[in-house]
């Protein structure tokens, strides 16, 4: 159903050194990016190695806002290991903890998650969804 999805960055290097160390666990890649200096417009986007962009990350000079209460993205991750990859790596890149690797049985008795949000505010999910 979706091509892609969009943030607003407050801070286009911030995110970029973010996302780019938090989804490579996940076998996210960037794909795109245009980061003139001084443009207005700069924006990246990830995906899978060779393909086109699923999230796009656009800097914007008037500020921006995290979606509210109840949304998140969740990214699927190939296995456990993958989720607590993204969970350290988004820490130790300006990330908060909202949730540590583990399994969540109430959504299934094979979910694993982790859960952080973004130095902008976005709230982001990593899952492994599968028997192991």
């Amino acid at each position: 159903m979706l091509h892609h999805l969009s943030f607003g960055v407050a801070d286009i290097m911030r995110a970029a050194a973010f996302y780019d160390a938090a989804l490579a666990p996940l076998g996210y890649v960037r794909v795109w990016q245009d980061l003139r200096p001084g443009e207005a417009g700069q924006a990246i986007g990830y995906g899978v190695p060779g393909s086109g962009d699923q999230l796009a990350l656009k800097h914007r000079t008037d500020g921006q806002r995290p979606p509210g209460p109840g949304f998140h993205l969740a990214l699927a991750a190939p296995g456990r290991q993958a989720v607590a990859d993204f969970h350290c790596a988004a820490l130790e890149h300006g990330g908060r903890d909202n949730g540590a690797p583990g399994l969540r049985v109430h959504y299934g008795p094979n979910y694993y998650a982790a859960f952080v949000v973004d130095p902008d505010g976005h709230h982001l999910e990593a899952v492994f969804n599968a028997a192991v």
